[in-house]
């Protein structure tokens, strides 16, 4: 049968279905949204101040807001197989705005701008030029942080852990951001007054940002499967977390943030421990030991 005849029975030709320009679009929407929250935790921040604290919780609210949108638009990209490298770079460029920028400024605003004219001026101005500093740092590490995520392939913490799952290399940008969030929310916003208190702010942000470009390991959740066929379990869990975010969030959300920054540490204390305490093999005995030993 010619080639021409094999057309003629095998019917027209099949191409390949075009997917809607609006499922290109759905991911997008998402890194908008996300975009949109860490523009409006800024001008939130900028406005906070001892008499309108209430600005200050905002931006912390914005903050975390934007969290499940930045891990749901990645979700929905590979679920509707719409991964492109204009998304990844959108992606990237918003988690910079809104997981470094936003709370970069928040955490300066909150924490430093607000302290007594009182005290000090001499104190007073370096502990604020310490504060931009170290929250400038911050921002500097989650910036680094992204463009390692960026270039690197399946990377592996310096304290490997199960095998066969996946972990950041690094507190991801996102946890560092919800920790300041977290923060601020759990003081409805009012903000800091006292230099020691300052003090000990600048020493967090400055060690969550060193968090955030180590190599120790972090636990990713990408083991956790939503489309299991366990539907009253999740129903479960996804209602209790709603109760609990809506009625005890400042506590449970600083809980949560704690939580996750110490696992990190207390994984690498733990596997440094064990490298160090590791029992060494010890040498056979004279009478067991072969004639070329």
């Amino acid at each position: 049968m010619s080639h021409a005849e094999h057309q003629l029975f095998a019917g027209p030709p099949h191409y390949p279905r075009r997917r809607p320009r609006g499922l290109f679009l759905l991911p997008s929407m998402f890194t908008a949204v996300n975009i949109a929250a860490g523009f409006f935790a800024i001008t939130q921040s900028l406005e906070g101040s001892a008499s309108a604290p209430h600005h200050f919780d905002y931006a912390a609210l914005a903050i975390g807001f934007a969290i499940p949108f930045d891990a749901l638009d990645g979700r929905i990209a590979r679920l509707t197989n719409t991964e492109s490298d204009f998304g990844r770079e959108l992606d990237s460029l918003a988690d910079v705005i809104t997981f470094g920028v936003a709370p970069s400024i928040l955490a300066f605003a909150w924490g430093f701008r607000s302290l007594p004219a009182t005290m000090n001026s001499d104190y007073r101005i370096k502990l604020i030029q310490f504060g931009a500093f170290v929250c400038f740092l911050f921002l500097l590490c989650g910036a680094a942080r992204l463009a390692r995520f960026n270039i690197s392939s399946n990377p592996e913490p310096k304290n490997p852990g199960r095998p066969g799952r996946k972990y950041f290399v690094g507190m991801p940008i996102p946890a560092a951001a919800g920790f300041v969030a977290a923060v601020v929310h759990a003081f409805i916003g009012w903000p800091i007054f006292n230099w020691w208190v300052a003090l000990i702010w600048a020493l967090l942000v400055a060690f969550v940002g060193f968090l955030m470009v180590s190599t120790w390991r972090f636990w990713s959740g990408k083991e956790i499967n939503l489309t299991a066929r366990q539907p009253f379990r999740w129903i479960v869990f996804l209602g209790l977390s709603i109760y609990l975010l809506v009625f005890f969030s400042r506590q449970v959300l600083l809980i949560l943030a704690f939580v996750y920054m110490f696992s990190g540490v207390i994984a690498r204390l733990a596997y440094s421990w064990r490298r160090h305490h590791k029992p060494r093999a010890q040498p056979l005995p004279s009478s067991l030991q072969g004639p070329y030993s």
